[in-house]
């Protein structure tokens, strides 16, 4: 199908992203949707015949765990109210635990790469299975950025992918902003994977901005493109014609001009790689891929499971890093999830930052510093008021009260007491382990 020109549609934008030019499609973050009802503003779109496709965080497909049935049901339900031709998810794990390892469950509140490995490839297609048989439409998966690598890897990028895709059938989201990433914090060229994986698998493809501070290139989507961002695109389109394009931004969003300038270049880029193929450019033609497993791939799923477990805990739970691992890395990684869970806190609880004023970021990443997220960003808000309450803070009586009721509206209608108190250092404890 072809999709042509797009922008991810983010409640922010909205209106801007309705009053663009020359916008075909836009894609919308599944988790933030309802699942019986749309927002005016992608009903607008879609009955000016644009077409909106639903993009998953959350599955984490490339975890241990089987998919989980109610989180592919509300995808499929997505997919279903929009009419949406195919859906989208990430290769990646989102949490780790639960009882294949017998620990707590770990959120990452973000994507973590999964390993090259044979192992978990294996679990990966299996995982990528189920999510097809109970989805209604067509599954494209996306490379994402990564600020870690994984020891004793297997296989490429574009290896992994292309054994994923004559595995499963499965589709590709390909972001170029993504293999730009790659290329800056593990060392790989975005020419080499692009040579490597089948571009006819190719369902569209993903633009978004970063920023390189330190040597480490951050993947924000919170920047504007980049020219090598856009070199990469040209890389890919010298290679085959993508049935799509879609520029990302999820904050700090620009006037709607600058988000016009970023989409007329993202077309410039495409006329002049399709205009113009590159000479002495590498064929397509990917090599024979390394010896894969044996007859028997059986406790995959334990092996990837203790694997992603050890590695999770060590980025939110302060316990040991596993061997093998960039430790400063690691140190960068487990910074980044604590301040972008520090800020998605804040955004859906928006009254805690105006009740602890500037002291609400060091408050936060201090009790996130040994306080895994397990439920989801609004119960992370809840132990974190619960938390504060139990230590007598805030200080100032008036910010405490004002926290206290908060907490009340939501959670109880007493405030945590010593009892609390005893319960959450036990629970602690226990994570800590």
């Amino acid at each position: 199908m072809k999709l042509g020109i797009g922008i991810g549609w983010r409640p922010e934008i909205a209106d801007a992203v309705e009053a663009l030019p020359g916008i075909d499609w836009v894609e919308a973050v599944a988790e933030n949707l309802c699942t019986d009802h749309l927002p005016d503003s992608l009903v607008r779109l879609r009955e000016r015949g644009v077409t909106v496709v639903p993009h998953g965080v959350s599955l984490g497909l490339g975890g241990a765990d089987r998919p989980d049935p109610g989180r592919l049901a509300g995808l499929a339900a997505r997919a279903g109210l929009l009419g949406a031709p195919l859906v989208t998810e990430h290769i990646a794990f989102v949490r780790a635990g639960g009882p294949l390892t017998a620990t707590p469950v770990l959120e990452a509140g973000h994507l973590l790469p999964v390993p090259r490995t044979w192992d978990a490839l294996g679990v990966l297609c299996e995982n990528v299975r189920i999510a097809q048989d109970s989805l209604p439409v067509p599954l494209a998966l996306e490379n994402i950025a990564a600020l870690i690598s994984w020891p004793g890897e297997e296989l490429t990028e574009g290896q992994f992918l292309a054994e994923l895709v004559e595995r499963t059938g499965v589709r590709l989201l390909i972001d170029v902003a993504n293999l730009h990433t790659n290329h800056v914090n593990r060392g790989e060229d975005p020419a080499a994977a692009l040579d490597e994986l089948p571009v006819e698998a190719i369902a569209y493809v993903h633009v978004a901005g970063g920023v390189e501070k330190d040597g480490v290139w951050h993947d924000t989507h919170a920047h504007p493109v980049t020219r090598p961002v856009l070199d990469v695109l040209s890389e890919l389109r010298s290679r085959v014609d993508p049935p799509g394009v879609l520029l990302e931004r999820d904050d700090d969003f620009p006037p709607a001009g600058e988000l016009a300038g970023e989409l007329t270049a993202i077309r410039d880029t495409l006329a002049a790689a399709a205009t113009s193929p590159r000479t002495g450019r590498r064929q397509s033609a990917r090599p024979a891929l390394p010896d894969g497993p044996g007859a028997s791939a059986a406790g995959a799923r334990d092996r990837t499971a203790v694997a992603q477990t050890a590695l999770l805990s060590s980025l939110v739970a302060g316990t040991p890093a596993p061997d093998g691992f960039d430790h400063r890395r690691l140190g960068v990684q487990s910074r980044a999830l604590a301040a972008k869970r520090a800020d998605v806190v804040a955004k859906v609880a928006p009254e805690l930052p105006e009740i602890l004023g500037d002291g609400y970021r060091r408050a936060f990443l201090a009790y996130a510093r040994n306080r895994p997220m397990s439920a989801g960003y609004r119960r992370d808000a809840l132990g974190f008021a619960e938390q504060l309450l139990i230590e007598g803070r805030p200080a100032d009586d008036a910010a405490r009260r004002r926290l206290t009721h908060w907490w009340q509206e939501r959670a109880a209608p007493r405030p945590p007491r010593r009892g609390t108190r005893l319960v959450h250092a036990a629970r602690t404890a226990l994570l800590g382990k």
